[in-house]
């Protein structure tokens, strides 16, 4: 196949569709950007219908390299490989400076089912619910930060940013690959699944800065859901109808709250800490 020199291209054009919820959801596809990506999903064994590189770029560091040699030598179907200029790879991009690779996965790939189907079993607590979050990297921060934790799974209110944005994708750094993830989830949904993973106590706790109960004093070895809320706003009255309990980080010198993605990494490694420790009752 000849190189695509031309962000014009229409193959292109309707890539950059993919830059879009509208275009993501229309095309059933999204993109990500990287070799670091690209390598997880190798790694992963997931195939990507598509990935557009530019050599000289994929050279300038060693990932890069050793990722060009992979492809080169027939990692990904040689019909889905397709070489483009520095102009395309940058158009097809949201990064400002490009590294040479761009993959095309269908989101059917990365559904809750898919997903949690590839993962190994294991116990889990932790089920984190995102309660209309609004900015995409404190969103693929906390993602990522879930995964690490070893949440069991991550459910999205209407309202939170699209997850697979491209800034949200980049900032995951691969935990859409890993984590399983159901978005838009209306409030009924949500409380079945929290129901299911709780039983048989239903124990919600809900993140709220100046919240009377201190997050450690909870005893978080034992099943329970955790609802992060908007980061201007707050939590949703439908969060608070669902929350059992509400929960804050001691703050000093007058701050009022602490970044979202920062405080839920706080909350979830106080639930590592704990079920690695198998406390199964609280602090006084």
């Amino acid at each position: 196949m000849p190189v695509i020199s031309s962000p014009l291209n229409p193959r292109i054009a309707r890539l950059r569709e993919l830059h879009t919820p509208r275009g993501r959801k229309k095309h059933g596809l999204f993109l990500m950007e990287g070799p670091h990506l690209l390598k997880e999903l190798l790694e992963r064994a997931v195939a990507p219908l598509e990935v557009y590189y530019q050599p000289d770029l994929l050279a300038r560091t060693a990932e890069g390299q050793t990722l060009l040699a992979r492809l080169l030598r027939g990692e990904v179907a040689e019909r889905s490989l397709v070489q483009v200029s520095v102009r395309v790879i940058e158009a097809l991009g949201e990064v400002q400076t490009s590294q040479g690779v761009v993959a095309v996965l269908p989101l059917s790939a990365f559904s809750y089912e898919e997903v949690a189907a590839r993962r190994p079993p294991a116990l889990r607590p932790t089920l984190l619910i995102l309660d209309r979050l609004a900015d995409p990297g404190n969103l693929g921060t906390i993602l990522r930060t879930a995964l690490a934790a070893d949440v069991a799974a991550v459910l999205l209110t209407p309202g939170c940013v699209d997850a697979f944005s491209p800034k949200v994708v980049r900032a995951a750094a691969g935990a859409h690959l890993a984590l399983p993830l159901a978005e838009e989830q209306p409030w009924d949904e949500i409380a079945r699944r929290v129901r299911e993973h709780c039983a048989p106590e239903l124990r919600v706790f809900l993140a709220e800065a100046g919240a009377p109960q201190l997050y450690y004093e909870q005893d978080l070895s034992l099943p329970f859901a955790l609802i992060i809320g908007n980061e201007a706003h707050g939590p949703s009255e439908a969060a608070r109808s669902l929350a059992t309990g509400r929960v804050s980080i001691p703050l000093a010198n007058g701050v009022e709250s602490l970044n979202a993605a920062m405080a839920t990494g706080i909350l979830l490694y106080e639930a590592v800490r704990q079920q690695r420790q198998g406390r199964s009752t609280p602090r006084k």
